[in-house]
């Protein structure tokens, strides 16, 4: 008897999905809890594991097929898998299943222990196994030549396993900072850069790529954005001196500590939160005809992610310490490269603040996350004359920006407010002793 294979419910709203990677073929054997297809939805990228032990009979829907809530998407005939089957352990269901006899609901064993529940993810392609034939987009191409980087050094997540821009800057971002004291590796004159590959003529080609319901959905609440706040961005630039020293002092003891780097993005969360307390508009939202204030500050960090800018959200971050947000900003981090941020986490938020600098982001105008009212920009940190005290010197400055929706917040507080963050990060003690 055929076991039907239906799409689950995946989310509150989601009513579609796009089919990823199948991880068996028809007519191979599966084992019960082995994941079988990736389906992706506009929040998130979820593994669906075969219900039953048994052969995969039918595929219905192939790798970038949409497919509704319920939709059957194959069959699975039952029966002991064939001997020498590849197993990749017990696992329980990713989501919540739909009605009647779909895979998902198919419930884990009694007493299974908890690791079985864990998500398991597709092994990743070796390094060494990509051949020549992998395909790097001009773009990508441009960055590994100017990195000193090949493409074996790059995991590709492009569509036919293509090399993408984005690919090659989160190779870069992973690489470890160089050992304090080192000398740097163009201390005996610069090396000379290999001219970025011109594509060959017969290979100028175009290809037409169904966008990812996450682009999809990235597009379109970026377009609401424009379309139905009143945006507006304001300006300032801050001293990161006094910063940047308290991090070289506390950096070893810190990490030894709670295990994780004392980064910049928890000062800024901190001073975010101290400032949306003085301005409570810029934590408020607009439903209908009415302005909601919230007494609660849900900080949602913008990371990219495997497959586009993700929002998870620190959760009453204004009762988060320092090391509490940097882990967790961390983890975020890990897990959106891995699409494995569950869809509570992306959910809600009440204010946003996105890094560009880490990308070498000089200046811009970051775009509010609906419903919410404001989201700070942070940019690339430089080294540049400023007068203090009617003197030139040198300082670490780094410019920021906060757009806000007119609607709710007038142009006196958005410059009241980036200015208090301004203060706040310039004598960072303040924070430390909340004052």
């Amino acid at each position: 008897m055929a076991v039907e294979l239906r799409v689950p419910e995946v989310g509150e709203s989601i009513t579609e999905v796009q089919i990823g990677s199948w991880f068996k073929k028809e007519g191979d054997p599966i084992e019960r809890d082995e994941p079988l297809v990736e389906i992706e939805s506009d929040k998130a990228t979820l593994e669906l594991p075969a219900p039953v032990s048994g052969t995969l009979s039918k595929v219905l829907k192939k790798k970038g097929d949409m497919a509704k809530v319920g939709d059957l998407i194959a069959e699975i005939g039952e029966g002991a898998p064939k001997t020498g089957a590849k197993s990749a352990g017990a696992k329980a269901p990713a989501t919540t299943g739909a009605k009647g006899t779909t895979a998902a609901a198919a419930p884990s064993p009694a007493g299974a222990p908890a690791t079985s529940r864990a998500t398991a993810t597709a092994p990743p392609t070796p390094v060494g196994a990509r051949g020549a034939e992998t395909r790097v987009m001009p773009s990508a191409q441009r960055v590994l030549a100017e990195n000193d980087l090949g493409v074996a050094d790059v995991a590709p997540s492009g569509p036919g396993g293509r090399v993408l821009k984005e690919d090659v800057l989160d190779r870069l971002a992973s690489r470890p900072a160089p050992a304090a004291g080192s000398a740097p590796a163009v201390a005996r004159g610069p090396a000379p850069r290999s001219p970025a590959p011109v594509p060959d003529s017969a290979e100028r080609v175009e290809e037409a790529v169904p966008m990812s319901p996450m682009r999809l959905r990235i597009a379109e609440r970026l377009k609401e954005a424009q379309n139905t706040a009143a945006l507006l961005t304001t300006f300032n630039e801050i001293d990161m001196s006094q910063v940047i020293t308290l991090r070289e002092e506390l950096r070893e003891a810190f990490q030894e500590r709670f295990g994780v780097k004392l980064g910049f993005m928890s000062f800024f969360v901190k001073a975010s939160i101290d400032a949306l307390m003085q301005f409570p508009q810029v934590n408020a939202e607009v439903r209908g005809k009415e302005i909601v204030y919230r007494n609660y500050y849900d900080i949602g960090i913008a990371v990219g992610g495997g497959k586009g800018l993700v929002v998870p959200v620190l959760r009453n971050a204004e009762r988060m310490s320092f090391a509490e947000i940097e882990i967790a900003i961390a983890d975020f981090a890990a897990r959106a490269r891995e699409n494995k941020l569950s869809l509570d986490e992306l959910k809600g938020g009440t204010f946003t603040v996105s890094n560009g600098g880490v990308y070498g982001s000089l200046l811009s105008t970051p775009i509010i996350n609906p419903p919410q009212s404001g989201i700070l920009g942070l940019h690339a940190i430089q080294k540049r004359p400023v007068v203090v005290n009617d003197e030139i010197v040198i300082r670490s400055m780094m410019y920021v920006a906060v757009t806000y929706d007119h609607r709710v917040i007038d142009g006196r507080e958005s410059v009241a407010f980036l200015k208090h963050i301004k203060e706040l990060v310039e004598h960072p003690t303040r924070m430390l002793l909340g004052i």
